[in-house]
Parts: C-alpha cells; sequence; structure tokens
C-alpha cells in the first residue's frame, strides 16, 4: 500500500493508519530528513526480526537507528550524557544526525545481546516525528538503499513502492528523498567521533 503524506501538515487521521499498521507488527518505508527509512514498532521483536529477515542480517548484528520524536525519548534508552554531549545535541536535533550513546537495559534484548552502544535519530522531518510522536515510543529504523550503481539510495517512493510493495505493509510517498545519508557521529567515548560525514555539519554546533 502507497498513501501520500505532505510533510508541511501530516495528516493525523493518516499518521493514525500508519501507527495501527505498526502497532499490528507491520513494517513501513517513510521519509526522513535524509533518505528514506525502513522502520518498525521497537517493541515488537517479530517485526524487527522481520526487517532483518529483509535485509538478510542476525538482530544482534543490527546497526539500526531509533527514530526519536525529541530529546526526551533518548534517555529512554542511553546511559548519562554528560551536560557538554547535550548542549551539542540540543543544537544539533531535529537533523540529520545519527549519534552513538552507550546503551542501557531499555533496548530490545534482541538487538542488545553483544552490542553495548544505540544510534538515535531525530530527524527534521514532520511525518517521520508525527508518527513517532502518535506511536507513543521510538521506531526501529534501517536505510534504503537502491541497486543502481550511481545512486547509492533509493530517492522516488513510487519506485521504492514498486520494489517493496509485496515485502513491507506500507510506503509512505512523502516526496522525493535526499541521497545524502546522516552524519554518524560516536558519542559513546565522551569525544565527538564522526564515524560516516553525510548531510549534517557538526562543526558549526561545537
Amino acid at each position: 500500500m502507497l498513501i501520500k503524506i505532505y510533510p508541511e501538515n501530516p495528516n493525523e487521521k493518516v499518521i493514525q493508519q500508519v501507527v495501527d499498521v505498526l502497532t499490528k507488527g507491520g513494517i513501513i518505508i517513510y521519509p526522513t530528513d535524509t533518505v528514506y527509512g525502513m522502520g518498525c514498532d521497537i517493541s515488537n521483536s517479530k517485526a524487527i526480526e522481520k526487517i532483518c529477515k529483509i535485509r538478510g542480517i542476525k538482530p544482534e548484528k543490527a546497526n539500526f537507528s531509533f527514530i526519536c520524536y525529541d530529546l526526551s525519548h533518548i534517555s529512554d534508552f542511553t546511559r548519562q550524557i554528560d551536560n557538554e554531549t547535550y548542549r551539542v545535541i540540543k543544537k544539533a536535533l531535529p537533523g540529520p544526525f545519527t549519534f552513538i550513546f552507550n546503551a542501557n537495559k531499555n533496548v530490545p534484548k534482541l538487538l542488545s545481546s553483544n552490542k553495548k552502544t544505540v544510534g538515535i535519530r531525530v530527524p527534521d522531518n514532520t511525518i517521520a516525528r508525527s508518527i513517532v510522536k502518535m506511536l507513543g515510543n521510538p521506531i526501529i529504523s534501517t536505510s534504503i538503499h537502491d541497486d543502481d550503481e550511481i545512486m547509492e539510495y533509493s530517492t522516488d517512493p513510487e519506485l521504492i513502492h514498486e520494489k517493496y510493495e509485496d515485502i513491507v505493509d506500507l510506503v509512505i510517498d512523502g516526496g522525493y528523498g535526499d541521497n545524502e545519508p546522516s552524519t554518524i557521529v560516536d558519542c559513546s567515548e565522551g569525544e565527538f567521533e564522526i564515524i560516516r560525514q553525510g548531510k549534517g555539519d557538526l562543526d558549526q554546533f561545537l
């Protein structure tokens, strides 16, 4: 199923339709402020396993991000963040960054058996954040890659739907996506270490 949601003013009834799919263990593809992502409800282990199967990876080896509505969600899944780190992420988020923190015991056991860190995202995209806000907890996310040799990420929601309509439960058309992923910043050691330079420029917030 392909549904259109306008990022400037997401329709609440349509957002509820997406949330209903998630609460029933469904998989969705949705826009962010960078590339399109595939996600599910963080509390549904069967849905997480389904995404891992689609991606051909084991849950304990998956590097999924947690899409959060705001900073209040971050403390639910991370150990204590020092004041300097919090000051920077407060300025940088919502934005095109994935911040890696030390994980706490609330991270789903399915994902945390061998992992001590967690990637957190608060995308600057009203569709993604509206879904998370209405759902009441984060969604797990992995980027949608393209088979094209030139384009690393899929940007056209209609083409994404053609490819995934029999694999996922719902594809959201929120307009063309970006072809540049988020900047990944590791904060787990107390410093800001750029693991992958993407769309976000962290220097302006330091």
